[in-house]
């Protein structure tokens, strides 16, 4: 029986760095056979606009939250006043759109620099130059990455990746589906260990 395993997150989303490592784990121990597909969930629209205090306050204490939660995952707070930040997770995600477009490969890639940038080096992802500079760093073609960034079709191929994340029953992230012949069956997230959504895996997919 083919079987998909749909992975639906956001670069900007901090509980998907918290589940960065356990997702690595479990990628290295899938059945054999099991396609992976990766979909951004776009968490927030393109916005220009300072993200207000209370916001800022309330994204710091989820950020403290996951630390106290998942061994091992910590944050650079200097990242809240280094910059101004924004609600906007967008070019992010089109970000990882337009690295797809270079090799699958660095879909991943390019989650995880923005992730590293983000969370570990107080940059900004939600600026297109720290995006830019980001491609450069992974060792993308840099003046196509560019120009892919803003295409309307990479902004379509977002739009597109959410609706089927939606259609799926999807809307917080990170989550897990495995798709069996049009049947999907969501799998629980573990930040802590692989094991159990291995079993969960491997119970559906007999």
């Amino acid at each position: 029986m083919k079987s998909t395993l749909i992975y639906v997150h956001d670069p900007m989303c901090s509980w998907c760095w918290g589940f960065s490592e356990v997702y690595r784990q479990l990628v290295e121990k899938l059945p054999p056979g099991l396609k992976v597909e990766r979909l951004v969930g776009g968490l927030a629209a393109d916005s220009n606009v300072a993200m207000p205090e209370q916001m800022q306050m309330m994204l710091q204490q989820t950020w403290q939250r996951i630390e106290q939660m998942i061994p091992g995952v910590n944050f650079n707070f200097d990242f809240w006043s280094l910059n101004q930040p924004r609600r906007s997770t967008y070019p992010a995600c089109r970000a990882v759109i337009a690295a797809r477009e270079q090799g699958d490969e660095y879909d991943l890639a390019m989650t995880q620099q923005i992730q590293l940038a983000y969370y570990q080096q107080a940059r900004n992802p939600s600026d297109d130059e720290t995006l830019i500079e980001l491609a450069a760093e992974i060792g993308l073609d840099t003046p196509r990455f560019s120009t892919q960034l803003v295409a309307s079709h990479t902004h379509q191929q977002l739009l597109a990746e959410i609706e089927r994340a939606r259609s799926i029953g999807i809307d917080s992230f990170p989550s897990l589906v495995l798709e069996q012949e049009g049947h999907y069956h969501q799998i629980l997230t573990n930040y802590t260990e692989v094991g159990p959504i291995l079993d969960q895996i491997e119970l559906t997919h007999l």
